[in-house]
């Protein structure tokens, strides 16, 4: 019994001592960064390529604009070139923008394709830097807003 009570107060100073000691460090990370920072509508450009064995392996490259609700859910249209291959792509998404200016957001491109992107918004929203992380994408975005200094 004792074992477990002295196991017991151990693992609770060792968790008070973490938890005082990342308090500050977390809110020296919170940039006041939030989904409403980027509401609006960005002009990007995606450059890159698929990696093999994918069927689509080779360059990839893609303009286009993006728009954001400042809630969580944004949608696209672009024109890509996939290994030469031009088509046209729309779709919907989510996104979470963290408080150190950092996030993720969703794609669905197609029925069958989402893609995964973590991306670090700078310049007060205004532009965005992003990288596909999905296997065997090696694609990174730059955005930037459309008529800066207004979300529209």
């Amino acid at each position: 019994m004792k074992r477990s009570t002295i196991t017991m107060t151990l693992t609770i100073a060792a968790l008070t001592v973490l938890a005082l000691g990342v308090a500050p460090t977390a809110k020296a990370d919170d940039k006041g960064c939030s989904n409403a920072l980027v509401r609006g509508t960005f002009a990007y450009t995606g450059t890159g390529s698929i990696a093999p064995p994918s069927p689509a392996a080779g360059p990839f490259v893609e303009v286009g604009t993006q728009t954001f609700d400042g809630k969580g859910g944004t949608n696209f249209a672009a024109t890509a070139s996939q290994n030469g291959n031009i088509r046209e792509m729309t779709g919907t998404g989510t996104y979470t923008v963290n408080p150190d200016c950092t996030g993720t957001m969703t794609l669905q491109v197609s029925p069958t394709l989402a893609v995964q992107i973590f991306f670090v918004v700078d310049d007060w929203g205004s532009e965005f830097q992003a990288i596909e992380t999905n296997p065997g994408l090696v694609i990174t975005r730059i955005a930037r807003r459309l008529f800066r200094g207004r979300a529209i």
